[in-house]
């Protein structure tokens, strides 16, 4: 099918074009042609920003998967311009919608952040970093009805992504891992590439409304040892390292947000591999000379 992918040129949008492309589908690409711009030679480009997507007026596509909408009124400027252009609209959202920060076992009609009143459309900051995801759905909802998904992920793990908590470095170089959070800490992650096949998934075959993306809830202690499991000598753990990378409250205040449920996005189509398998070849990255890059946020 044709598809057209805002950005698709770094972290987790890179592998959605790989998915695309080895499935043998016509991909173009929308972005300002400034991150990895030498990536995927053969594809289309359409270059512009997303405060100004005139140039997707010039073409049509079956599907759109959307890995660039942070800003509303840039999602909303697309969303008007590829309404009549497009079968089916795929939107990368977050587990960061949930209004609820405790509540464990919540589907994807839990209750979602409300829009603060006054808050700008077309400016970002951290604290609206929810509250857009959910307007952006919102939105696309409205312009799409069911040729809408929402994806919903957290913490995503994998080549080219950024390095979970720094794990896969401190494993590809015998160092001990760091983690602050504290030992029975809930936590929920996704691979990148499985993320990706969902994502293509949901567009090929049209499958709507909001999904859970999240892998299945571990401690951190469980999760360490499975990464740990991926090499012959694993160093230990540093429960109290001097950098925090992973900002998760020791308090509870956030643990629900890492209990999601995650059945509709399994029965949907969404496949999870084990995390040793992420581990190992998170560090096979590693070693070849890759260097992960900082996080997004």
């Amino acid at each position: 099918m044709k598809l057209l992918v805002l950005g698709g040129t770094k972290n987790l949008g890179r592998h959605v074009v790989e998915a695309a492309l080895a499935s043998g589908h016509d991909v173009t690409l929308f972005n300002r042609d400034q991150t990895n711009p030498d990536l995927f030679p053969g594809v289309r480009r359409l270059v512009g920003e997303r405060s100004a997507p005139d140039v997707l007026a010039t073409g049509e596509w079956d599907g759109v998967i959307d890995m660039s909408g942070f800003l509303v009124r840039d999602v909303s400027l697309s969303a008007s311009l590829l309404r009549d252009r497009c079968g089916f609209y795929t939107y990368m959202s977050s587990i960061a919608v949930y209004a609820s920060k405790i509540t464990p076992g919540m589907t994807e009609y839990a209750e979602l952040l409300p829009w603060p009143d006054g808050a700008p459309e077309d400016h970002f900051t951290m604290d609206l970093y929810g509250p857009s995801k959910v307007r952006c759905e919102s939105l696309l909802t409205a312009t799409f009805g069911d040729r809408a998904a929402a994806v919903r992920s957290g913490f995503v793990v994998g080549p080219y992504n950024p390095d979970f908590g720094n794990w896969g470095w401190a494993l590809a170089h015998d160092l001990p891992m760091e983690c602050a959070a504290r030992p029975d800490q809930p936590i929920q992650y996704i691979d990148a590439r499985d993320l990706a096949a969902f994502l293509l998934h949901l567009t090929v075959e049209g499958l709507c409304g909001p999904y859970n993306a999240v892998g299945p809830t571990h401690t951190m202690t469980d999760l360490a040892n499975a990464w740990r499991s991926a090499v012959p000598k694993p160093p230990p753990v540093d429960w109290h390292p001097a950098e925090d990378r992973f900002h998760l409250p020791h308090n509870g205040t956030n643990d629900g947000t890492f209990q999601l449920t995650n059945t509709r996005a399994l029965t949907a189509g969404l496949h999870l591999r084990p995390d040793a398998d992420s581990a190992r070849d998170y560090i096979a990255w590693v070693q070849n000379g890759n260097v992960p890059p900082e996080p997004p946020h």
